[in-house]
C-alpha cells in the first residue's frame, strides 16, 4: 500500500466515525456527540493533509474536548437542553377549590381551572373540607 493509500484509507475511516457520531447525535437529540462529530472531521482533514496517525488522534481530542468543555454549557443554555419549562409557578397566588378534603399531614386535591392537583394545607392541624377556596401558597415537586 502506497502512502496515497493509508491517506484515504484513514479518511474513510475518520469520515466513518463522524457519520456514526452524527446518527447517535441525531437519535438521541442531546448534545451527546455532535463535538466528537466535529472532532472526526477535523483529524479526517489531518489525514486527507497527510498527517500521522498521531496527529489524527491528537486533532481528534484536542477539537472534541475542547469544544465539549468551552461550547456544550453555551448551546445547553441557548437550547434550554435538560429543561422542561412549566408554568407552574403561574398557580402561585391563585384561588383553588377543594375537591378532595385535605386531612391534618396528608394530602388532598385542589382544582385550578379545569386541572386538578395534589395539594397539602399550611396549616397541619386542620381539614380543609370539599368545596373549600383556598389561596395556592408555592408549588414544589416529588
Amino acid at each position: 500500500m502506497n502512502i496515497f493509500g493509508f491517506i484515504l484509507d484513514s479518511t474513510l475511516i475518520w469520515i466513518s466515525i463522524a457519520v456514526i457520531f452524527a446518527i447517535i447525535e441525531a437519535v438521541t437529540l442531546g448534545l451527546t456527540t455532535i463535538w466528537f462529530t466535529i472532532g472526526s472531521i477535523v483529524a479526517a482533514l489531518v489525514s486527507y493533509a497527510g498527517g500521522s496517525i498521531t496527529a489524527q488522534v491528537v486533532a481528534f481530542l484536542i477539537v472534541s474536548l475542547i469544544l465539549l468543555y468551552f461550547t456544550k454549557p453555551i448551546a445547553e443554555k441557548k437550547l434550554k437542553i435538560g429543561h422542561t419549562k412549566t408554568n407552574v409557578n403561574a398557580l402561585i397566588g391563585q384561588i383553588a377549590v377543594v375537591t378532595e378534603d385535605i386531612l391534618p399531614h396528608s394530602t388532598g386535591l385542589v382544582k385550578v381551572g379545569s386541572q386538578v392537583w395534589t395539594a397539602i394545607s399550611d396549616k397541619r392541624d386542620q381539614t380543609l373540607k370539599e368545596g373549600t377556596e383556598v389561596k395556592i401558597l408555592k408549588v414544589g415537586g416529588g
